[in-house]
């Protein structure tokens, strides 16, 4: 670091650079003339006024161009505004490219900090039958595809971890969570080389209106603490909570994190996604 180099010497003539450099006295507040009358005070506050109203005026006036420009903008496919579209995707670029890496880790708690999080099904809470479920596995080498029980599943290795779910309206929790990594998952059942994504869905048959899936980037699946989750704070799930298995993904939003996942397909191409359908970043990312 460098030293803090003295006061430089002034020059002779500094006092007249002082002088110059000193700021003028605050001018004095104006009276009104003794002769202003209250009449004239008020004519001149009715001018202010109009001034006022008609900055005020321009101001809106830019505002709505500004909405109805952004406005002229129709729609993509996927239900965003070109211009929103382009900002999206480049959150997208700079989330997945350049930030995201198997090595970070999201914020692990005291197993105590846990609670139970908010029901965010849109409207009737699915119920299936839990002896019925089955999990479909879709995008297997040659084609195959597999229907799985959660005995199919138990002898694989148990994780544990207690993470925040954010939501992207901005409100989160903390809750411990326990399943099967993604990762010990994909081990046992492995996309075939060329996959890239991975498509999660759920379809309950009786709830049409509760259906929902979500897209994912391989490479975020394949996280230590990405989950297929069974159990909340120490219990296994509810139905309220994605019962008998649902997606932790505690790298991205709560919008990716899939509740009562009935099929999952390995994809080259990236899958449709609920959310990002609705305008919203495909990615979300945190």
């Amino acid at each position: 670091m460098s030293e803090i180099e003295p006061n430089p010497v002034l020059p002779e003539d500094s006092a007249d650079i002082s002088e110059e450099m000193t700021p003028p006295p605050a001018a004095e507040p104006k009276e009104l003339a003794p002769e202003t009358t209250v009449e004239d005070a008020e004519a001149q506050m009715r001018r202010l006024s109009r001034r006022s109203f008609l900055w005020a005026g321009l101001v809106t006036g830019a505002a709505i161009g500004g909405v109805a420009a952004f406005d002229k903008y129709v729609p993509d496919d996927d239900g965003a505004k070109a211009p929103l579209r382009r900002v999206l995707g480049f959150n997208q670029i700079v989330a997945q490219r350049l930030l995201f890496r198997p090595t970070h880790f999201a914020t692990e708690y005291p197993r105590e900090r846990a609670v139970e999080p908010r029901n965010n099904y849109k409207g009737e809470t699915p119920t299936i039958d839990l002896d019925a479920w089955r999990l479909k596995l879709e995008g297997l080498d040659d084609k195959k595809t597999a229907a799985l029980t959660l005995d199919d599943l138990k002898d694989l290795p148990r994780a544990e971890q207690t993470t925040e779910l954010k939501c992207i309206e901005g409100w989160s929790t903390i809750v411990n969570w326990s399943g099967i990594r993604f990762v010990d998952f994909a081990k046992r059942y492995p996309p075939p080389p060329e996959t890239r994504y991975v498509a999660m869905f759920s379809e309950p048959e009786a709830f049409p209106d509760e259906r929902y899936y979500v897209g994912l980037d391989l490479a975020s699946c394949l996280h230590p603490q990405t989950l297929l989750a069974t159990h909340m704070n120490g219990k296994e799930l509810d139905a309220e909570h994605g019962a008998p298995m649902r997606l932790v993904i505690p790298v991205k939003y709560g919008i990716k994190n899939i509740k009562l996942i009935t099929r999952i397909a390995y994809q080259k191409e990236r899958p449709a996604d609920y959310w990002y359908e609705q305008g919203y970043d495909w990615y979300a990312g945190l």
